[in-house]
């Protein structure tokens, strides 16, 4: 059997741990490793990006889709090296590819450096759980850890609405299903309106992206399962804000006690570079729905939610300053990249020097 056109390029990747791969005609073929763009050696030129298209673009029905929007998403398994999500557009007029590679090999908690409380988190019984933070701030990375979890200690039925899978799993104690929008379900929507009849414990939603799959998400914890997400936001306070962003005005209030009821956990998380030996870390912001959180939330006294993370250390929770002050103790990151990475830098470079202000009263007053 010939050899792939894609296959020197895509072992390339893998074997430096890239995550993306952009291949554009007339540039380097870019790869994306430890969140940074790298020029390989190997530019693409026109007959090279022919090849490549005609490669994955193997049916008639895709080639007239891609004219009519020129969008496709598919994925593409290539043999000896791994399963790819594709994206094939157009950009100034000619065609460009973009490359994800979806891992089987999910890393635990202990390797990431997450905090041992979401190993508790993750075996909820109900309500939803949301990892937010930037992109590329490895958030999918630590929602597979959780069903990864769930999976190795735990009999549920787990299925997952993706765009797109990130990680294949393997039913251990649990059993799996992961639907891909575009390729399995047509939207999230309408993944999300049938995923009740499909006797779940627990539901993966790849990304909160509007009201009606919050709407859902809702729906489902009320029912008694636990859900999964992710959500693009910078902490946990602003989390809740931009859910009830989501929503009228009038809605606000009810949602805002509906988000009191439901939310288990929010995890907000940022990379930092490891101080030695390469790759990066996690700090990660734990916010726990407790009897106090619960009260902030439905009071709309969420500007206090950040003073009652900081103050509630013995529930599980800890705040962005709080895990960058551990990490750097722990020498695993440099103080200049934690002051950098801090929510107040001015407020950590006191902790650093052993300085800790009181903030109970900020969450009374």
């Amino acid at each position: 059997m010939p050899k792939s056109i894609l296959k020197d390029i895509l072992e390339l990747g893998v074997n430096s741990n890239a995550s993306d791969w952009h291949i554009r005609e007339g540039c380097p073929v870019t790869l994306r490793i430890a969140g940074n763009l790298v020029d390989s050696d190997f530019v693409a030129d026109s007959d090279y990006m022919r090849k490549v298209v005609e490669t994955l673009v193997r049916s008639e029905e895709w080639v007239n889709r891609f004219k009519r929007t020129g969008d496709l998403d598919l994925s593409y398994v290539e043999d000896g090296v791994g399963r790819f999500r594709v994206n094939v557009h157009r950009q100034r007029g000619i065609v460009s590819v973009t490359m994800r590679h979806v891992k089987s090999d999910v890393m635990d908690f202990d390797k990431l450096g997450v905090p041992q409380v979401l190993k508790k988190i993750a075996e909820s019984e109900r309500g939803i759980v949301i990892v937010s933070g930037t992109t590329g701030s490895g958030k999918s990375t630590t929602l597979a850890a959780m069903i990864e979890h769930i999976n190795q200690n735990a009999r549920k039925h787990i299925i997952t609405i993706e765009d797109p899978i990130e990680y294949e799993f393997k039913d251990k104690k649990s059993v799996i299903e992961q639907r891909e929008v575009g390729l399995d379900t047509e939207t999230f929507y309408s993944a999300l309106v049938h995923v009740l009849r499909q006797d779940p414990d627990v539901i993966m939603i790849g990304e909160m992206r509007n009201k009606e799959s919050f709407d859902a998400a809702l729906q489902a914890s009320d029912t008694g399962h636990l859900v999964l997400t992710t959500l693009h936001s910078t902490n946990a306070s602003q989390t809740v804000t931009r859910i009830l962003d989501f929503y009228e005005k009038s809605e606000q209030d009810s949602i805002r006690s509906a988000l009191a009821i439901n939310i288990r956990s929010i995890c907000a998380q940022r990379l930092l570079p490891r101080a030695f030996g390469g790759g990066v870390i996690p700090a990660v912001e734990v916010l726990i729905n407790t009897a106090l959180t619960r009260k902030l939330m439905n009071e709309n006294k969420l500007d206090k939610l950040p003073a009652a993370i900081e103050n509630s250390r013995d529930d599980g929770m800890q705040s962005f300053n709080q895990s960058l002050l551990g990490l750097v103790n722990e020498g695993l990151i440099t103080e200049e990249d934690a002051l950098k990475a801090a929510t107040n830098p001015e407020a950590l470079k006191m902790n650093l020097k052993g300085i800790f202000l009181d903030s109970k009263s900020e969450i009374m007053g």
